[in-house]
């Protein structure tokens, strides 16, 4: 994701729009799916973890960190040996919360 959808969205578009936006492109692809899910049943992990965990290059899993970091889902903590990661909770419920009120709101005149 060189350019977030935030950067690239309508003009007048309204910032949490743009934010949930962003977090959802970052959910468009499994590995990331398998990623938080694998982030949310410990309480942190280093990349090397996750590398082990699934059939990915260490490269691969590092990209997929970033993009789930940059989109405020997953939170950083640097460490001279081991940096690690941990899914931002509060994070995913706002999407679910927008996600769930989107769908509301587009569906409560069935």
């Amino acid at each position: 994701m060189s350019e977030s959808l935030a950067e690239t969205g309508m003009p007048g578009c309204a910032p949490d729009s743009r934010a949930v936006a962003t977090r959802l492109a970052a959910l468009s692809h499994p590995a990331r799916i398998e990623i938080l899910k694998y982030l949310s049943a410990s309480n942190s992990c280093c990349c090397r973890e996750v590398v082990d965990r699934f059939d990915l290059a260490q490269s691969t899993v590092s990209q997929h960190l970033k993009i789930l970091v940059e989109a405020g889902l997953v939170r950083f903590e640097p460490d001279r040996q081991r940096s690690r990661y941990e899914v931002d909770r509060a994070a995913l419920a706002d999407v679910s919360a927008s996600v769930a009120a989107l769908v509301n709101s587009c569906c409560s005149g069935r």
